[in-house]
């Protein structure tokens, strides 16, 4: 690992904290490319980011290396949850768009769990050059595929957008009469200021819904429990660490495929509420578990399985609603005039709340002890649970246009 290397005993916290201070600015910048350059060539821009940055914690020698690459890598990964999410809402059908856009953490995961199987091989500059491949291959790919159609019509290129439809549907599509619908339904004048949004209920309600769920995302601990992972399975199971944390990034990759099937068959709310109640009982479970094994109450058995057992649950919970929706729900619940800078301000909500849960974590520990952090993050999980089913709409099998139809005149079946 990079802390046995060139980082000094505490600059570990720092590097990982830095992910999230880029993502911070990440965010708007995938905000402003995605509204002036389109969805294609954002897509392409953000591979830069991730690229320079393996490429300089890989030829790392001194300890600011690694925080400047680290730093460059949250800013491509605050550009992937504004600018992916996008691009795949505006291309997929309605009948598609929930397991696509769940894709979108379901390769999360399995670069997750990737990673951990590769650092149990290699040592970390390798690991870092391994790291570069993707961002370069994934920036050349884009070069392939079309713009979205609903970019192409509001910037008035509508034989382009045809062509674009042509492209993504099947060739016995009437992409004509698809086309004609998106123009009719959507109101095409570009927001670009958050002042504006501010001043149309149809417009701040779906922004503050949003910002809300991803901030119940974060409230869930996930950041902190996946950074702990290691420390968190070493206590447990000692020298099996390693294999354990790899079987727990499998688990997260078979919970998230799991949600791609359930996607648009359960739908989003029923997920959500599923994975909120896994997630708020696991924690609670995991702050008795440091409550009693605090006071001896536990054997050496329960010891190393107790925690095993929560953070597998934890995981498989948290793949199955709150990992993947989130993002899904933020392409889907903004509508298209202003997805820019409502995006960015959505994607601040998020990386903005996982600093601070990730920064204030020791403090919250020194001040509630490890079993009262988990208390609190199974109460937030709770209160998540009632805000998505008394607030957040279904958005299963509904056209975009239809969505935001909905905060215009609060249409019932979508409720």
């Amino acid at each position: 690992m990079i802390k046995r290397g060139i980082l000094k005993e505490g600059e570990s916290d720092w590097f990982a904290s830095l992910l999230t201070l880029g993502a911070l600015i990440g965010g708007p910048i995938g905000g402003w490319l995605i509204e002036k350059v389109g969805r294609k060539l954002s897509l392409t821009f953000l591979s830069i980011p991730f690229a320079a940055g393996f490429f300089i914690i890989a030829s790392a020698t001194t300890s600011f290396h690694c925080f400047f690459g680290r730093f460059l890598t949250g800013i491509g990964s605050g550009m992937v949850t504004v600018c992916v999410p996008v691009y795949i809402a505006e291309v997929a059908t309605s009948s598609m768009r929930g397991i696509l856009g769940s894709c979108v953490q379901l390769f999360v995961t399995i670069g997750i769990a990737a990673t951990y199987i590769l650092g149990a091989q290699f040592e970390w500059r390798w690991l870092a050059n391994l790291c570069i491949i993707p961002g370069v291959v994934g920036g050349a790919l884009t070069f392939f595929i079309p713009e979205t159609p609903r970019w192409l019509l509001k910037k008035n290129r509508k034989t382009e957008a045809l062509f674009a439809l042509k492209t993504l549907r099947d060739p016995h599509t009437d992409v004509n009469e698809e086309c004609r619908e998106i123009e009719e339904k959507s109101d095409t004048a570009e927001l670009t200021s958050i002042s504006e949004i501010l001043k149309r209920k149809e417009l701040f309600h779906p922004l503050l819904l949003i910002m809300a769920v991803l901030i119940f995302q974060q409230l869930s601990g996930i950041n902190v429990v996946m950074f702990f992972t290691v420390s968190i399975l070493e206590k447990a199971v000692g020298e099996f660490a390693y294999v354990a944390t790899i079987i727990v990034g499998i688990v997260q990759v078979l919970g998230t495929l799991l949600a791609v099937f359930l996607m648009d068959r359960a739908g989003r709310r029923k997920l959500l509420n599923i994975g909120g109640v896994i997630l708020s009982i696991t924690l609670l479970s995991f702050g008795l578990y440091y409550k009693l094994s605090a006071g001896g109450y536990f054997g050496s058995f329960l010891n190393t399985w107790v925690p095993v057992a929560c953070l597998t649950i934890y995981i498989l919970g948290f793949s199955l609603g709150w990992g993947p929706i989130p993002m899904l729900l933020m392409s889907e619940l903004i509508p298209t005039q202003c997805k820019g800078i409502a995006g960015s301000a959505a994607s601040v909500a998020s990386w903005g709340s996982a600093f601070l849960v990730t920064s204030q974590f020791s403090t919250l520990q020194n001040a509630l002890g490890s079993s009262g952090v988990f208390y609190l993050f199974s109460a937030c999980c709770t209160v998540s649970v009632w805000f998505v089913y008394k607030y957040i709409p279904e958005t299963k099998g509904k056209s975009l246009e239809d969505i935001e139809r909905h905060f215009f005149v609060k249409s019932p079946d979508l409720v």
